[in-house]
């Protein structure tokens, strides 16, 4: 429960990725690890661009149009911070700035176009709001605020100048569409049979036919007589979804909102919000409730992640070794989801307890895992999180898998992942090789958690990540002598670095000596009896759960939140996210 917001979104930066140093070099699991997941770079002319939110009016580097509010994130390069439309990074012509990297077509624009204008910058003060050419930001401040190019008139930041492309006077949009142009008449000429190609004079530029302009409510910045300087300018707040929690009770009758419930603890923080242990108002009925800030969901490009969480929470309804989803609802600045609480806290809180498990109890909760994991996978869902921290245990100490912000859907043998994702000790092989793959990841965190709840240990160690991801790729785990054969067989089955001959992603892992006390119709009918039943006195009991947070004061507040961040929201992109449960929409009516 305490990694359930370090999931779809974090890039956490431990040195030793919640590993100690044991006796003979053994990494010991002794603190929780936060996953990872790296933000996918469409590299075009050496730039590497990555989808940003932008938390300000930002323009376009190509087209020169907006690039901010529904729909509006665009591309963002990590080297020069060229801003560009989704739609435009593909007319980027220049080479980035900030990378060594050298691109042929660029050579062949230079040598066919004689396109190597330097801009003539200079220092200028500007008496309206001008935005930069390059980052597409506003040139803040009074006077002296930016330089302009005397010959094209280009404006950018002091801190943009080395970074601006040698295209004095060009318009990259215009020159990508002849070039479109010359490369499509090239391959005609080149097409067996075509005829030679009538040159004709080029197409002339009709204003009309250009991509219609966003209109954009924007107030003229005002002059600060007192500071000397201009008031930043307000964007128009965007029409928003009504907020569900200020309704009147009368119209929120089946639908969920923060005034039906007591926040009672804090089970768990992360960057992106918190997980809270809160009852149903005259119900007496506890739920965990976990708030997202929609701010970072959103800087994140993280919508659609938090849609498929839901999804996948409301198909782990049918299974009972999945966490169930009560219903979700949100607030102008919070996405929430209400899910079952767990009262038997994580695997971790109980190995950092115990040091171990016995091989029975390992086994138990092996076999409940692979059962929840296999529905996913039947379903074409891969997990990509698996590890003791969201492993959870009800009262009767069956398992529950937690935590679904990294699932991919539909992924299959024609549309395998790519994301580099997960927690860094948990990662498998063909993830940090950089290759697609399927649910062959799964199993490889299946054999880490087998190995953690047999042998208190992580199989892969190192003082940094690198070494760790060395180690994953290419070093043979430590067996101790005392682990039985069938223990150390299934280990070294799905330690396979071959992910295509990997137990689990090929054969039938329930057919391994391992589980061969196993009576899987039994287990999935939840008929066996669990070998460890957790302390619990009653339904809101947290004596499972860290300390760490549980003095914490349970409340939702946009603290940090920058109230321009927050009117700037688009709530019609969390369209269709509330949802009720039948069973709690009868509790509330």
């Amino acid at each position: 429960m305490m990694d359930l917001l370090n999931n779809q979104h974090s890039q956490v930066q431990c040195p030793n990725s919640g590993r100690g140093q044991a006796e003979g070099g053994l990494g010991l699991v002794n603190r929780r690890r936060g996953a990872i997941k790296q933000a996918k770079v469409k590299f075009v002319k050496g730039h590497a661009f990555v989808t940003t939110f932008f938390p300000q009016p930002t323009f376009c580097s190509v087209c020169k149009e907006f690039v901010w509010g529904l729909n509006k994130q665009g591309f963002q390069c990590k080297e020069c911070n060229a801003s560009s439309h989704k739609r435009c990074v593909d007319n980027v012509l220049a080479r980035c700035t900030g990378s060594a990297d050298t691109n042929r077509q660029t050579e062949i624009v230079r040598e066919s176009f004689n396109l190597h204008m330097s801009h003539s910058f200079k220092v200028h003060s500007y008496r309206s709001p001008t935005f930069c050419d390059h980052c597409g930001t506003l040139l803040w401040g009074f006077a002296r605020q930016g330089l302009q190019c005397e010959a094209c008139d280009a404006n950018v930041h002091h801190k943009c100048k080395g970074k601006v492309a040698n295209l004095c006077g060009i318009s990259t949009e215009r020159l990508a569409e002849l070039l479109r142009q010359v490369e499509g008449g090239q391959k005609e000429k080149g097409a067996p049979g075509a005829e030679r190609p009538v040159e004709s004079q080029p197409p002339s530029f009709n204003p009309n036919n250009a991509v219609e302009k966003v209109e954009v409510a924007w107030e003229a910045p005002a002059l600060d007589e007192a500071k000397g300087h201009l008031t930043p300018p307000q964007p128009a707040p965007p029409q928003s979804v009504p907020d569900e929690s200020t309704r009147p009770s009368g119209e929120i009758a089946g639908k969920l909102s923060l005034d039906h419930f007591h926040l009672l603890k804090v089970l768990g923080k992360g960057s992106f919000g918190k997980v809270m242990l809160a009852e149903l108002k005259e119900q007496g009925k506890f739920f965990a409730i976990k708030a997202l800030k929609k701010e970072v969901v959103l800087m994140g490009d993280d919508v659609e992640c938090t849609m498929v969480e839901k999804r996948v929470l409301l198909m782990a309804c049918e299974h009972p070794f999945l966490t169930h989803l009560c219903g979700t609802f949100q607030t102008k600045e919070h996405l929430f989801f209400v899910m079952e609480f767990l009262t038997g806290g994580d695997l971790m809180f109980h190995i950092q307890d115990k040091g171990k498990f016995d091989l029975p109890t390992g086994t138990f909760y092996a076999a409940e895992v692979i059962c929840g994991l296999q529905f996913l996978h039947s379903h074409n869902i891969i997990y990509r999180d698996l590890k003791l921290d969201n492993v959870l245990l009800d009262r009767e100490g069956h398992v529950k898998i937690a935590d679904f912000g990294m699932c991919k859907e539909h992924v299959g043998a024609g549309n395998l992942a790519t994301t580099f994702c997960g927690t860094p000790d948990y990662i498998a092989p063909e993830i940090l090789l950089g290759r697609a793959y399927g649910t062959s990841v799964d199993w490889w965190s299946m054999g880490v958690l087998i190995y953690e709840m047999l042998i208190g240990q992580s199989p892969f160690y190192g003082s940094d990540e690198d070494e760790l991801f060395e180690a994953i790729k290419g070093h043979t785990p430590h067996y101790p002598r005392w682990l039985s054969d069938s223990s150390r067989n299934i280990l070294s089955c799905l330690f396979e670095r071959d992910h295509t001959k990997r137990l689990g992603a090929v054969g039938d892992i329930r057919l391994h000596p391992f589980f061969k006390n196993i009576d899987w119709p039994s287990l999935e009918a939840r008929k066996i009896t669990p070998p460890f039943k957790p302390k619990v006195t009653s339904p809101s009991d947290c004596r499972n759960f860290g300390h760490e947070f549980l003095s914490e004061s349970p409340q939702v507040s946009c603290r940090g939140s920058s109230n321009r961040m927050v009117m700037s929201i688009e709530q019609t992109m969390f369209a269709g996210f509330s949802f009720v449960n039948p069973s709690i929409r009868m509790l509330l009516q």
